[in-house]
């Protein structure tokens, strides 16, 4: 979190955090980087490494071919006459020797250098080899870095650095490592090393920059010889680069590296890029505005050129760089202490990513973001920054100039922000958290052991479930089982065979089998079967197949009761997201039963196992009570249930470890203001932070207890405002992953108005490659669990054009039906909202000296009466003579309520047209609860006929304004309480079908959807007694129409779609040449190849009313063939 109480900075300094720092490549002058010191003991290391094999110089030098300036050198050096040449051949020489000689690559079969030959460890020599290639391991090295540099290379040249630091000095290391970049090593006859002058620059980043790093803090004695050694090191080209790159103040010498910028690589080229530090030369440059840049050299030119370096960084944001190359600038832009900066950031506010890095910009900077905003003219930037700053704003707007004074002024006039609470009057949970105090010492108590038998709790029906039907593949009467035993023993069964043994053969026999047997990869329900026949004793496979498999497996721990059971499932709860939910369901299974296999951990030393036994213990205590927990432990003394009773008591101390810290983005002060209940006193903007860390703290399943005492003492409107502002900043900053709780906590404070807003949101998602967010927000709506929660999650597994959140969608709906004993059309029923609607479905609205009712048209639209009972076409808004507290409340109460009743109204009249073509049924009293009694729902009831089925009788009816029931000749109709009762279709009706259009007509009733004046349609005889509707086939249709069937039941498979039919049947449309699944545009038109059932069936087997619906669909598409 931001401490908003920190002192302003300097403004014009740049400060870089810690990671960025490790990747900075220092300058003398210029920004430190991370502190080293040159490591005195790499000198003997390499030694004592290299000496193992090569006892003197002699048996080194013996590898070398004699001839050339290298091999002077080394030898020179070898012989004490030390120069920087020289070091670098010699130190050459065993790398190229370990990493090309048979078996030196982590074989067993090492080579040495003995007698004048190669000889491995059994004593065979190369030259007995005869010089076969398979036995040379010359090639096929896979350690290779960018550029093509070996690994060990890279590594090596790191330890010489320091190696000839401490032995030679400074100057020496960086002239020996020059060199070394350059020389190169290769095999010569008669396995010798012959040295060559390099035809690449091989010089590995992390010892060059550690070279860098040292002369920039070195001693001006130490820096001066550097620089006075390395100019006479700059003969060749390469030589020339590095040693710009080793000494970047001295610019003059990049003159002499024009060649290198023209011919090289983009990858060589930082080398130049790295020294680079002048205007000039930034300009001369082209090839810096190219994307793909690492941000140890964004940094590096930010350091060294300032403000000079923004205009390339603006080309490269301007350009063509991906998501990742737009964040290493963006996150280096926002740091660097200009105006110039700021500006960058503020002309490209709208681009990806970048409000993110103009709000750390803020963060950082807020003096210059305040000026600059103004002076922009960025009022909704700038609100947010008054408001985040307050005190700032103030001291600064005399300075301000008078355009810029003015916007402040006004945004800081309409921020109209509420007085905030004064620490006294707040909870110490909001003044000084518990994270914020210092914990006590956790109380160790040594020897407690957990009980070490294993105990059974299955759920009912759960063993029985478990023992399915096994399908040997030999005769179980004719099997020699203590023969198979022995075979299952030696390891000589494959799997049937296992299974065959353990599944079907004797218990006696086979029981001691199972004793340190693992199952592998067994289907999971061979393994339910071993855990529901041998049960405790099958704990042991239970385990191994869980720690194996755990998302697969982990359910076969749920009805086992052990020490190591419990172990895996805190395990579990604190680590493995995918079988955190496992874990918690073990635990409410044993409840107090899983303490005491807990407690030894809990009160043992402090590390990770005893952290996740704590974390166990607090979820029981949650979720069973804390004086539960604490009475299982007094079975272990008194002291570890006082520890254990100091452990669980307060919910409010149970903290995660570590608490997690936010970023930056989640600032307290730029977010709505959290007013307490009563709405006239807000919290502090610090205790507003402390919130965030609450809900940054949580987890779905595991919401901090304080978020309980944050509900109960603040307005829940504020709240959900708060967090969906929260929820927005978070999408604005990118949505990190690793702060995802940001969404999570919508579940956790918001309101209605939170659940049209994600609604919508998740809809769109998945077009925006978003998919893994929609599914999150399906998760967030489910944990809501509001009726209108419920309703557009519903809503979502039925209409989302995007299969794969639609059949995440219709997941979650059947798992939640699936735990009320409902299907997902029964959970769609109880889950319409009533808006808080008066019992005759209206709605009054007070405005003092005038009333207003809502009344709702046959689709759920609502409307406004006034007093006199005249129709207006919308609310008014309050007027100065309203009362000032009722009637903003009542134009925001309706106001919310039409957007949502629009969504809600055209999801009921979609689903009962639905009901009406599947033919579905109700009980007479689901009927009365669901349709009659609703506030809402009745709206429609009332518009539609029904049918009403008992012992034969079917009874055609509908729903008076008083809530009772007429038939078609008004008389009334008394419902049978054993009858069921469905929506009427027009075939069902008979020939009374034009009386109840005559009925309606009188009562000027107007129908939701087509019901007494729907079109029908029969099947000719020839199609009765066939699988396919030939009068549509070979028909072109327009794609967009074809597409339009997914709204009427219809779904995408293959080249067409397909409807579910009754009775577990399918009808298929196939079209051609498909349907595509971008733009309609990309095949307008479609062929009708073929309308046809499955599995053999005739459409003669169909009901009347389905034939005609399929009939009608396919009508819509080109009207009637």
């Amino acid at each position: 979190m931001v401490d908003q109480h920190l002192p302003v900075r300097d403004e014009d300094v740049l400060v870089l955090p810690a990671e960025l720092r490790r990747q900075l490549h220092p300058r003398r002058g210029g920004h430190r980087g991370p502190a080293i010191k040159v490591d005195k003991g790499a000198a003997a290391r390499l030694r004592k490494r290299w000496r193992a094999e090569w006892r003197d110089p002699e048996s080194l030098i013996a590898l070398v071919v004699p001839d050339g300036q290298w091999a002077d050198a080394a030898r020179r050096c070898l012989a004490g006459e030390a120069d920087p040449a020289g070091a670098a051949a010699v130190a050459l020489i065993p790398w190229k020797v370990e990493r090309t000689v048979p078996g030196s690559c982590g074989k067993p079969d090492h080579w040495i250098w003995k007698g004048g030959a190669w000889v491995n460890k059994r004593g065979i020599s190369d030259k007995q080899l005869d010089g076969r290639e398979d036995d040379w391991v010359r090639s096929g090295y896979n350690g290779w870095s960018k550029g093509g540099m070996p690994e060990d290379l890279l590594e090596l040249q790191s330890s010489l650095v320091d190696a000839w630091s401490s032995e030679h000095g400074l100057a020496f290391a960086a002239c020996a490592l020059v060199e070394l970049s350059t020389v190169g090593a290769t095999w010569a006859a008669g396995s010798k090393v012959a040295f060559r002058t390099g035809k690449k620059l091989w010089l590995g980043e992390e010892g060059a920059r550690r070279m860098r790093t040292l002369l920039a803090a070195a001693d001006d004695r130490d820096y001066e010889e550097a620089v006075g050694r390395l100019a006479e090191h700059r003969r060749t080209l390469y030589q020339k680069v590095v040693t710009s790159y080793l000494l970047p103040t001295r610019q003059n010498w990049l003159n002499d590296c024009q060649e290198w910028l023209d011919d090289s690589p983009d990858w060589q080229l930082e080398w130049l890029h790295i020294a680079i530090s002048t205007p000039k030369r930034l300009a001369m440059n082209n090839a810096l505005a190219h994307e793909g840049h690492p941000v140890g050299l964004l940094v590096t030119l930010a350091d060294a050129a300032g403000a000079d370096a923004l205009p390339l960084f603006a080309r490269g944001l301007d350009g063509h760089a991906d998501d990742v190359e737009r964040k290493r600038l963006l996150k280096v832009i926002g740091l660097m202490p200009f105006d110039e900066a700021f500006q960058v950031l503020l002309d490209r506010v709208d681009g990806r990513h970048v409000e993110s890095a103009l709000t750390t910009a803020m963060t950082r900077f807020p003096a210059r973001a305040l000026r600059m905003l103004a002076a922009a003219g960025a009022t909704d930037l700038l609100a947010g920054h008054v408001q985040a700053h307050p005190d700032l704003a103030a001291a600064m707007l005399a300075d301000l100039p008078g355009e810029s004074r003015a916007l402040v002024e006004k945004v800081t006039a309409a921020d109209m922000r509420i007085p905030e609470a004064e620490p006294d009057d707040l909870p110490g949970l909001l003044v000084q958290p518990p994270w914020t105090r210092e914990r006590a010492k956790p109380v160790v108590i040594p020897g407690l052991e957990p009980p070490g038998e294993v105990t059974m709790s299955w759920a009912p029906g759960e063993r029985e479930a478990w023992n399915t039907p096994f399908q040997p593949k030999l005769d179980p009467a004719a099997m020699d089982w203590e023969k198979a035993a022995r075979r299952f023993r030696s390891g000589g069964c494959d799997w049937q065979e296992e299974a065959e043994v353990l599944l079907l053969g004797p218990e006696e026999v086979v029981r001691p089998l199972l004793a340190g047997w693992g199952s592998g990869w067994w289907p999971i329900s061979w393994k339910k079967r071993v855990a529901s026949r041998f049960a405790e004793d099958a704990v042991g496979v239970a385990l191994a197949a869980a720690k194996e498999l755990p998302e697969e497996c982990g359910e076969l721990l749920l009805p086992y009761l052990n020490a190591d059971v419990a172990a895996l499932a805190a395990d579990w709860l604190a680590t493995r997201k995918l079988t955190r939910r496992t874990a918690i369901d073990w635990f409410d299974r044993h409840g107090a039963g899983a303490v005491r296999m807990l407690i030894p951990s809990a009160l043992g030393k402090p590390g990770k196992k005893r952290r996740q036994a704590e974390r166990a213990l607090r979820l029981l205590a949650r979720r069973t009570g804390a004086e539960k927990i604490v009475a299982a432990a007094h079975d272990l003394g008194a002291e570890a249930a006082n520890a254990i009773e100091a452990l669980v008591a307060d919910p409010l101390d149970h903290l995660p470890d570590p608490v997690p810290s936010v970023e930056g983005w989640a600032v307290p002060g730029a977010l709505p203001q959290i007013l307490l209940r009563g709405r006239e006193r807000a919290l502090p903007v610090a205790a507003a932070g402390h919130v965030i860390t609450m809900l940054a703290m949580s987890k779905p399943d595991e919401v901090y207890a304080g978020v309980d005492v944050i509900r109960g003492l603040c307005d829940s409107r504020s709240l959900a405002e708060f967090s969906w502002a929260l929820f927005e900043r978070w999408e604005q900053h990118g949505a990190p992953a690793k702060d995802g709780w940001a969404m999570d906590q919508l579940a956790w404070l918001g309101d209605d108005e939170t659940v049209r807003r994600l609604a919508a949101a998740v809809q769109v998602w998945p077009g925006e490659g978003g998919h893994q967010k929609a599914v999150r927000g399906l998760d967030v709506l489910a944990a809501l669990g509001t009726d209108l929660a419920l309703m557009h999650l519903h809503g979502i597994s039925q209409r989302v054009k995007f299969t794969g959140l639609k059949s995440r969608a219709q997941d979650k709906i059947a798992e939640i039906a699936g735990s009320l004993g409902l299907t997902t059309e029964q959970l769609a029923d109880r889950t319409v909202p009533d808006f808080g609607l008066d019992d005759d479905g209206s709605m009054t609205l007070d405005y003092g000296p005038r009333r207003f009712t809502v009344g709702f048209d046959e689709a759920l639209v609502p409307y406004v009466l006034d007093e006199d009972g005249h129709r207006r076409k919308t609310l008014p808004r309050p007027s100065a003579n309203d009362d000032t507290d009722l009637a903003p409340a009542a134009y925001q109460r309706f106001s919310s309520m039409k957007k949502v009743a629009r969504t809600a109204g055209a999801e009921q009249v979609r689903r009962l047209e639905r009901a009406m073509v599947t033919r579905r049924r109700w009980t007479a009293a689901e009927f009365r609860d669901l349709f009659v009694k609703h506030p809402l729902v009745w709206h429609i009831a009332r518009r539609l006929v029904w049918l009403a089925e008992e012992d034969g009788t079917t009874t055609a009816f509908r729903v008076a304004e008083d809530r009772t029931f007429a038939d078609v000749h008004d008389d009334a109709f008394t419902l049978p309480e054993t009858a069921t009762v469905g929506i009427a279709h027009p075939l069902c009706l008979g020939d009374d079908l034009a009386a109840w259009r005559e009925a309606l007509e009188d009562y000027e009733i107007l129908q939701p959807f087509p019901q007494v004046e729907r079109g029908t349609y029969a099947l000719t005889e020839a199609e009765r007694h066939s699988d396919r509707l030939t009068r549509f086939e070979n028909l072109t249709v327009r794609t967009v129409r074809v597409l339009a069937l997914r709204h009427r039941g219809w779904e995408r498979s293959g080249f067409g779609l397909f409807r579910v039919l009754p009775a577990g049947r399918s009808v298929f449309l196939e079209v051609d040449p498909g349907l595509p699944f971008g733009s309609p545009d990309e095949e307008p038109e479609q062929r009708i190849d073929t309308v046809q059932l499955t599995d053999g069936a005739l459409f003669g087997d169909l009901d009347p009313v389905t034939a005609s619906e399929i009939i009608a669909d396919l009508t819509s598409l080109a009207g009637t063939p």
